[in-house]
């Protein structure tokens, strides 16, 4: 039997919308010019959507370690990790690919993203992929034990791709 959950509701419709408008945006930029987008904001957008994602993941590690896990509340953060992750790979053009040795990276426009992210393209989205069902799984979790164990494989996952393709100098 379905039993209405306003916050399930809530993250189902967060995650639609957050899918249509990355598509949105995705049709409308074909259809126009791109020459005005610039690796810098490629980069900004990347550095945005990784805070949300950092954010939203710190709000379920938080609900965690107080041992007060809100089931509907983690289920929408994953959802939008979820999401998130999907689009993530899809922000790193070739043209953004400007990490220096030594350079020091404007807070906004530079990146950190490691060479390596392009010369080994396929396995970075397939990590992106497989933290996206991690977090899908854990936006699905019946139980908090089954969150708490899709939030340390997710927290595992995500600080293997940041050793393996981020570049703090």
């Amino acid at each position: 039997m379905f039993a209405f959950n306003p916050a399930r509701l809530r993250a189902v419709v967060t995650g639609g919308l957050i899918a249509a408008t990355l598509l949105g945006a995705g049709l409308a930029a074909s259809a126009q010019d791109q020459s005005a987008a610039t690796p810098g904001d490629a980069i900004l957008a990347r550095k945005t959507v990784m805070d949300t994602l950092s954010d939203n993941m710190d709000q379920i590690e938080a609900m965690i370690a107080a041992n007060k896990i809100d089931l509907a509340d983690a289920h929408e953060h994953a959802d939008v990790i979820s999401t998130m992750l999907m689009a993530f790979p899809h922000l790193f053009p070739p043209s953004t690919n400007q990490w220096k040795p030594g350079a020091d990276p404007d807070p906004v426009t530079g990146t950190f993203a490691s060479p390596d992210i392009w010369t080994k393209f396929a396995d970075f989205y397939k990590r992106a992929n497989d933290a996206s069902k991690t977090a899908f799984d854990m936006s699905r979790a019946e139980k908090a034990d089954e969150l708490k164990a899709g939030t340390a494989q997710l927290r595992t996952a995500c600080n293997a791709c940041h050793a393996a393709y981020l570049k703090m100098q």
